[in-house]
């Protein structure tokens, strides 16, 4: 049974949400694996069914469960979370086809480099409540300005997970 998703403004629920990213790295013998731990996001859905919104992450709370490479990840080398604290993604279009399948278009924004991206997302879950976006890409660090590459050991794209829910906006 398909349920409609109402026009009007939809809010993230970080707490039921989690944006992901891993990379092989050591010449592609290690996954490095973390996690944004702070996110936020709004969106609207309008009256012909196309829906606009952003996703914002705090670079400061990427999580790889290894403090020393937390912090390089945050240096300059990579994410320069000192002058640019966070990575946003806005969707300028987002449109449901073949009854769970979002195709979004947008621009990625890291490190104030901005980049056209597109993605496809699955609808996971649909109800009176909200819904739920499941979602998998990769992105090329290099295209942000993060060329740092001790001894080649970091090669290929940075895949990016992400589980977000929404819920109607408070009136």
């Amino acid at each position: 049974m398909t349920v409609a998703v109402e026009t009007g403004q939809w809010q993230l629920d970080a707490t039921a949400s989690a944006v992901g990213i891993r990379h092989r790295t050591m010449w592609g013998l290690v996954t490095v694996k973390g996690a944004f731990g702070v996110l936020g996001g709004h969106g609207e859905v309008r009256a012909y069914g196309s829906a606009v919104g952003t996703l914002t992450l705090d670079v400061a709370s990427l999580d790889t469960k290894n403090a020393k490479r937390d912090t390089h990840l945050r240096s300059e080398h990579f994410l320069d979370a000192g002058h640019h604290p966070e990575i946003t993604f806005e969707a300028r279009s987002a449109e449901l086809r073949d009854d769970d399948q979002v195709h979004v278009v947008g621009r990625l924004t890291v490190r104030g480099v901005s980049r056209p991206l597109s993605l496809t997302a699955r609808v996971t879950d649909r109800d009176a409540a909200g819904l739920t976006l499941d979602t998998e890409f990769g992105v090329d660090r290099e295209q942000f300005g993060m060329s740092w590459n001790q001894l080649g050991m970091i090669r290929g794209l940075t895949t990016v997970t992400a589980t977000l829910r929404f819920t109607r906006a408070a009136a």
